[in-house]
């Protein structure tokens, strides 16, 4: 069968910058950071002491407080980002077939603060009765978003989520895109939620080196392509998308963001943390990217790149650039939002392609805040958009994200011309 258009129609973002889409994007144009000390737990014991942690969430906007108290952080940022996306796009029983509307999200992690917690109080209960919340496992496990958001609105199609660390929510996305592309659905809500700042996230992080230290100046601590860059900056939050078959939205006049009009995965296959050191798995992500669209290199404008502020992974990523879009890549736009939203792990995919939503609706590039040192790394002809927003015309956005494991994943954005 001819593969059908899909287009957005609902956006919602719960960020370290906003906790709606109109405050996030609001957030990016003005070049606004996330980072501060964190305020989950006390951090003093930690190396790194700050994230880019949500700020003032009330779940009780969304949902009743004893609903509230069976779920994990992680699904009440999704609930509240797929409330403001569901409620954008319009689709509601009388709108829609509910048997044919999907959900599809990711979560790197899922609810890792009700696993800490959990074993937490079996070690301090009596080991003779150890006792655990009957919603421990309900509240843990990373699939039960898609359950909560499918229950809550009726949505009846296809129903998981997606698992491959940073790269999760693309996941999400490429895959909504192709279950509404070949006729499985006519609409799926898709995204990504994570709640990752906890003892054992930081901690865990910590131990691999993975995140920044700068603990005196938290607000500058991410710092793609920054010759002192030193990790990433933890973050937490969701995005969420309505992908909807562009028949279907026409028909029911639905508003419309942007068309998506690919997708690419691969993997490297060289190392579970480390990239390839000559990007060759980002090299390929994006090439199946524009296959799988029918599109040139040069006809890309803006890329928001998976960029995390890691001394080898920004390296890797430029390379890749380079070598797929050759003198292209000095024409092109580049920017790392994460220098903003800190990395928001198994959600980083679903904020950052709103953010590239952004760059086409907006005609406008979301900054790479916090640079102060070219590292002689990079070649200085390619425009990183740093710390500031620059105004340009944007028809074609590219989204990456990478995940360890070697995990890549590539969504291509086209401004909707009907």
């Amino acid at each position: 069968m001819k593969p059908r258009r899909v287009v957005i129609t609902g956006l919602g973002a719960l960020t370290p910058i906003g906790n709606n889409l109109a405050a996030y994007w609001n957030g990016l144009a003005q070049g606004q950071s996330g980072a501060a000390r964190i305020t989950h737990f006390d951090p003093e014991k930690f190396r790194t002491q700050f994230a880019c942690e949500v700020k003032g969430f009330d779940p009780t906007a969304n949902m009743d407080k004893k609903e509230a108290r069976k779920l994990d952080p992680f699904a009440q940022y999704a609930l509240a980002a797929a409330d403001e996306a569901v409620a954008d796009s319009g689709l509601t029983q009388a709108t829609a077939n509910l048997d044919r509307v999907g959900v599809i999200f990711g979560s790197g992690i899922g609810g890792i603060t009700t696993f800490q917690d959990e074993i937490e109080g079996f070690f301090t209960t009596s080991q003779q009765h150890p006792r655990f919340n009957p919603f421990f496992i309900p509240k843990m496990i990373a699939d039960i978003v898609a359950g909560h958001i499918s229950i809550k609105y009726g949505f009846r199609g296809p129903n998981f989520i997606t698992v491959s660390a940073c790269a999760s929510s693309s996941n999400a996305l490429v895959d909504a895109l192709m279950y509404i592309r070949y006729g499985k659905a006519e609409a799926i809500v898709t995204g990504g939620a994570e709640a990752a700042v906890t003892q054992a996230g930081i901690g865990g992080f910590n131990a691999m080196r993975a995140l920044s230290e700068r603990n005196d100046d938290p607000q500058t601590a991410s710092r793609p392509f920054d010759k002192d860059r030193d990790g990433f900056v933890m973050g937490e939050g969701a995005g969420a998308l309505v992908l909807e078959e562009l028949g279907h939205a026409l028909a029911r006049g639905a508003n419309i963001y942007a068309e998506v009009i690919g997708g690419g995965l691969s993997a490297d296959a060289h190392h579970i943390t480390a990239p390839h050191p000559d990007g060759l798995g980002a090299s390929n992500v994006m090439r199946n990217a524009l296959a799988d669209a029918g599109i040139a290199p040069h006809e890309v404008d803006y890329i928001n790149v998976h960029g995390t502020s890691t001394p080898l992974g920004d390296i890797s990523e430029v390379l890749a650039i380079q070598r797929v879009f050759g003198e292209h890549a000095y024409q092109l736009s580049i920017s790392s939002t994460k220098s903003m939203t800190g990395h928001l792990l198994g959600a980083a995919g679903a904020v950052e392609a709103i953010a590239a939503v952004f760059a086409i609706t907006k005609q406008t590039i979301p900054p790479t805040i916090n640079h102060f040192t070219d590292d002689e790394v990079f070649d200085p002809r390619l425009n990183f958009t740093f710390n500031k927003a620059q105004a340009r015309p944007v028809r074609v956005a590219l989204s990456n994200t990478f995940g360890f494991g070697g995990h890549n994943c590539s969504v291509l954005l086209r401004r909707y011309e009907g």
